[in-house]
């Protein structure tokens, strides 16, 4: 086992001395951890050796930037347990929910349930699309002992949910939900599930099979890697109630000036 000097000589920046002219620490893991050299090295590299557009073109460079862009998504896929084609890069976690929120195509009176423990970035999403799109927005509370009430949630769960948004692991409360349990509560319904990866991602093994979540949530920046990325799964089966809400390049086959 590694000690934590050896550690500690992959992140740069810890080589750093405050103002006080004490050695840093950083605890704010739980908000973005910090960046080790391998990490570092490996963006530079790109940025020297081959920049340049993925998918779009047969010139060598082009054509190893694709190669690393899909051997990429092929290791995040495996690292959840899915297809590399069910996984959509994004910036970060907020991005793939906000995604989600603006993709489904919602009717008048659709509910969406969450949890009163979700991040802000699990919850101003679905308020907005609430207001926009005339759904209802309802919350699951939480036990005494901070952990998910089921019952509650089982009970606003019904016919007119469209989908069910919950955190996998609290940012503040540190709690771990029952996914598996909120997955068959939400299918015996007909709804969706969204999972919020972003605290667990970074701590616990993943299998999006295990969860039997549709879709799932999480960024790079908590798990060590480059700010400005981050991955939702879309269950196979599943893209044709979410559909890209923008529109561009390399998402088409065929374009004409009408469509």
């Amino acid at each position: 086992m590694r000690s934590v000097e050896s550690i500690r000589e992959d992140f740069p920046v810890l080589k750093r001395v405050r103002r006080d002219g004490k050695p840093l620490i950083y605890f704010d893991n739980a908000a973005t951890s910090l960046k080790p050299r391998q990490v570092i090295e490996a963006v530079k590299r790109y940025y020297e050796e081959c920049s340049a557009n993925v998918h779009r073109a047969v010139y060598e460079l082009s054509q190893e930037a694709t190669d690393l862009y899909e051997e990429a998504r092929a290791k995040i896929a495996r690292f959840i347990g899915c297809k590399p084609e069910e996984l959509v890069f994004v910036k970060n976690t907020t991005e793939a929910i906000n995604l989600v929120a603006y993709g489904v195509r919602w009717s008048a009176g659709d509910e969406v349930v969450s949890t009163v423990m979700e991040h802000h970035s699990n919850m101003i999403p679905w308020q907005i699309a609430a207001e926009r799109f005339r759904i209802r927005l309802r919350y699951a509370g939480i036990r005494p002992d901070g952990t998910l009430d089921l019952e509650s949630l089982s009970e606003l769960v019904g016919r007119r949910t469209r989908l069910v948004a919950v955190c996998h692991a609290s940012n503040v409360l540190g709690t771990i939900n029952d996914v598996r349990r909120i997955a068959e509560v939400a299918h015996e319904n007909g709804a969706l599930l969204l999972v919020d990866a972003a605290q667990s991602a970074p701590h616990m093994p993943i299998s999006v099979k295990d969860l039997d979540c549709d879709l799932l949530a999480f960024s790079g920046h908590k798990l060590l890697g480059p700010t400005g990325i981050g991955c939702l799964y879309i269950r196979e089966g599943v893209e044709d109630e979410v559909k890209p809400p923008f529109a561009g390049g390399g998402m088409i086959s065929r374009v004409e000036l009408h469509g």
